[in-house]
C-alpha cells in the first residue's frame, strides 16, 4: 500500500539574500530563527513579520552550525576555521571562542539543561565541553570513520545522544562513556542528519 505524499501548507517564507543556509534552529520563546550561512554570516529572523532582528559576520568562512542558547542569552556557532565562537545575541557581544576541532565543525548540540554543549566535526569526532568549567573539554567521542555531520540529545533521555555519520552510521552514545552504546548499520551511503521522535 502506497501513501501519498505528504503536503505541507507553507504559511511564511522567509527570503535572505546570501550564499547557502547551512542550519537553522528556533528560539524557544521568542519569534526568532536562527541561520547559519555559508558566507560566514548569521541572521536572526522574526519569522512572524519576515524582519531581520539580527545579521552578524561570525568568520570569513562557512558557519555550518548555530544554535541558540536561551537560558544564556547565547548563539554558538561553529565553522570551517574550527572555531566555537558564543555570542550575546542581543548586544552581539563575543563572550567566548576557542578552537574546538582540527577540521569543519559541522554540528552543534545543546543540552537541555546542563551547561553543556556537544560538537562533531569532520576530524570524525565529538567532544562535550562545559561553559561553567572555562569550556573545558570534559569528553571525545570516537568510534566514527569519517565526517560526524549531526549530534543531538534524546529528549527523552537527556544523558544520551545520537550522531550521523558519512561512514554509514547512526550511533547512540552516553554522555558518561566515550564509546557508543550501539550503532545502527544499514544505510548504503552516508548520512547527513538524525532526529528523535518527540
Amino acid at each position: 500500500m502506497s501513501h501519498p505524499p505528504l503536503r505541507l501548507d507553507i504559511k511564511r517564507r522567509l527570503t535572505s539574500r546570501s550564499d547557502r543556509v547551512k542550519c537553522v534552529d528556533l528560539h524557544p520563546s521568542e519569534p526568532w530563527m536562527l541561520c547559519a550561512l555559508y558566507s560566514g554570516h548569521v541572521h536572526v529572523m522574526n519569522y512572524e513579520n519576515q524582519q531581520m532582528v539580527k545579521d552578524f559576520e561570525v568568520c570569513d568562512l562557512p558557519v555550518r552550525s548555530a544554535r541558540f542558547v536561551a537560558r544564556k542569552n547565547w548563539v554558538v556557532t561553529g565553522s570551517d576555521d574550527m572555531q566555537i565562537r558564543v555570542f550575546n545575541y542581543n548586544t552581539l557581544e563575543k563572550v567566548h571562542s576557542f578552537e574546538a576541532h582540527s577540521d569543519y565543525v559541522r554540528s552543534i548540540a545543546v543540552h537541555p539543561t546542563q551547561p553543556l554543549i556537544l560538537t562533531s566535526s569532520d576530524d570524525m569526532l565529538i567532544k562535550l565541553w562545559n561553559w561553567e568549567k572555562m569550556w573545558a573539554c570534559q569528553r571525545v567521542f570516537e568510534g566514527h570513520i569519517h565526517y560526524v555531520m549531526q549530534i543531538v540529545f534524546n529528549p527523552k533521555d537527556n544523558n544520551t545522544f545520537a550522531s550521523a555519520s558519512l561512514d554509514r552510521t547512526v550511533k547512540v552514545w552516553q554522555l558518561g562513556s566515550n564509546v557508543a552504546n550501539f550503532t545502527l548499520e544499514g544505510h548504503e551511503k552516508g548520512v547527513n542528519c538524525v532526529d528523535y521522535y518527540h
